[in-house]
């Protein structure tokens, strides 16, 4: 768990250092599990986050502003009838553990002073956020309920006396002296462990960086350092001291005030260092949600649009073998010609009839239906082949339709491999539900979500491409959808700028500006690694993306988003890169 008893110490001191004194002016609630309060101080309006949701416990301040709810769910309604205006007389930690307590005194009805407590729990799947009544100690509400099926030993109810979770007969590390640190660690085989059972407030990442230092207690005390130096101005000058984030691959993997010794000796890991705890706790948390959203969302995309490919190459497959069937017609045109040419030769009621053919020779043996006679048998023959031949053009259609249904659709699922941020992923859902693929979701609020199309009213998100800017200071602009793409090639792009396109791959449409000169050939090559960098051979080596001018670029009637053709066009190899 990244945030432990002591990043909760350490956050405790820069909120009382930040919010005591100040006024709570407005709340929200943003996410079922979420909370932000906008408090009023001596020093300016500073937002407090707060999250009981089980991958983002945490408690931090932010200068974010998430959208809100159309209507606020009843724990929001309830705070802002009992903290409204409500000031900050205190902050702090109960007990070395993961709980912060903001004491608050208001007005009630009746025009007298009364106080709350909002009590914040940061455990993991088991937070949870509460108002609590000081004077009689009963929970008015909380953001989690816990009944007696889930928990039989503390129940958080509205009407029942707050209990703390259970005490665990643990030291605080804020308390722990050498001797209790000799003590613990008189296990030499895992000395961490022994730490992680004896003190209270470290993680296990914590316990390894205390068990393995040089001198464990000197690293404890510095660690104290570092928590009561959250209380004074930020700006920590002190490596060891400075709040970080520990990154790999651009993803965050923990945070925390001190070094922690997992990370710091691996080479992989790269350390960010930050001024306050509430920046560190931002930056991982956000990012490590959004990272995991991402991917989640993008999943989920991806599964859907896989079903539709399945079915539609299976579609494919079943419109290849009628079309097969329908190409062998041309032997019941054979049929009912023979038939009409030897009606002499035939009986009434025989099943089949051997005749020699006038084109080769041959004896072809002809099936007869015995129930009709020789010339409904030579009509019914020429029947089948009209239908054979208008079913071969008709299935020539669908196909035609099919496969270019599957090329929109794997340039979707390419868009949603490569999407970076949330919106990107929802766009290409919003695209998919315009497109019929999906259907509406329904939001939180009931009303439905992302609609666009007929009977639907589409707030048209404003494109915004990926931008790069070349060493020659020319501009590139890369689609993150199919419908970015047909906005940049047909309204954002000039006739004489270049467009730009992996060859037989699906991609995103790239439009190198130009302002009306010549491009040079490395604006050109750098230009053709960016458009192969956003497609789906953006893994390979040597990948061809064809180039031309926008001039050259039309878009058939009709056609899906993303689908061009396109003349004059020349072809270069490259391999996948962005400009750094």
């Amino acid at each position: 768990m990244s945030y432990d008893g002591a990043v909760t110490c350490a956050m405790t001191q820069e909120l009382i250092r930040e919010l005591t004194q100040g006024k709570i002016e407005k709340i929200y609630q943003p996410e079922p599990e979420q909370l932000l309060l906008s408090v009023h101080t001596a020093k300016g309006r500073r937002k407090l986050f707060i999250s009981a949701s089980g991958n983002h416990s945490a408690v931090y301040l932010t200068d974010a502003s998430p959208e809100n709810p159309a209507h606020p769910p009843l724990f929001c309604m309830v705070l802002r009838k009992h903290l409204g205006a409500a000031r900050i007389q205190s902050i702090t930690q109960h007990s070395c553990d993961r709980i912060i307590e903001i004491d608050l005194e208001t007005v009630d009805e009746l025009g007298f002073n009364v106080n709350k407590r909002l009590i914040c729990e940061i455990m993991g799947k088991h937070s949870n956020v509460l108002l609590i009544d000081l004077g009689t100690g009963k929970i008015i509400e909380s953001i989690k309920h816990v009944g007696i099926d889930v928990n039989r030993a503390r129940q958080i109810l509205p009407g029942k006396l707050y209990e703390y979770p259970p005490e665990q007969k643990k030291i605080p590390f804020t308390e722990a002296s050498q001797e209790d640190l000799d003590h613990l660690m008189a296990d030499q085989l895992q000395p961490e462990r022994s730490l992680l059972a004896g003190l209270k407030g470290i993680s296990p990442a914590l316990a390894q960086s205390i068990a393995y230092a040089d001198s464990p207690y000197r690293f404890l005390e510095e660690m104290r350092t570092c928590i009561a130096a959250a209380a004074d101005a930020p700006g920590h000058a002190a490596c060891f001291c400075a709040p970080r984030v520990y990154v790999k691959d651009g993803a965050p993997a923990d945070f925390h005030i001190v070094p922690l010794a997992a990370y710091e000796a691996d080479n992989t890991y790269e350390p960010l260092y930050f001024d306050t705890v509430s920046q560190a706790a931002e930056y991982f948390f956000v990012n490590r949600e959004s990272s995991n959203t991402i991917k989640q969302k993008s999943g989920d995309l991806k599964r859907l649009i896989k079903s539709q490919l399945d079915k539609l190459r299976l579609k494919v497959q079943r419109l290849n073998e009628d079309m097969a069937k329908a190409m062998d017609a041309d032997k019941y045109r054979l049929r009912g010609e023979l038939l009409n040419a030897n009606l002499h030769l035939v009986k009434q009621g025989e099943k089949s009839v051997t005749v020699t053919s006038y084109y080769d020779g041959s004896q072809v043996e002809i099936p007869l239906d015995p129930k009709y006679s020789p010339a409904r048998n030579a009509q019914n023959y020429f029947k089948k082949y009209g239908k054979a031949k208008t079913a071969l053009k008709e299935k020539q259609i669908q196909l035609d339709e099919t496969m270019a249904e599957i090329a929109y659709l794997e340039s979707v699922y390419s868009f949603a491999e490569t999407a970076g941020s949330v919106e990107e992923v929802d766009l290409l859902r919003s695209e998919l539900i315009e497109g019929g693929y999906l259907r509406y979701r329904k939001s939180r609020d009931g009303s439905k979500g992302n609609r666009s199309g007929k009977g639907g009213k589409n707030r048209a998100a404003k494109p915004k491409p990926h931008t790069y800017t070349l060493p020659s200071g020319k501009t590139v602009l890369v689609g993150r959808n199919n419908k970015e793409n047909d906005f940049l090639t047909f309204k954002r792009a000039s006739s004489s700028d270049i467009w730009l396109h992996t060859k037989d791959i699906p991609g995103s449409h790239t439009i190198l500006l130009t302002e009306g000169e010549p491009p040079a050939e490395e604006d050109l090559r750098t230009a053709a690694q960016i458009a192969a960098f956003h497609s789906k051979g953006r893994s390979s080596a040597n990948v061809p993306v064809d180039y031309t001018k926008v001039r050259y670029v039309k878009k058939p009637s009709g056609a899906k988003p993303g689908f061009v053709i396109f003349t004059h066009n020349r072809t270069l190899y490259v391999d996948p890169a962005i400009p750094e």
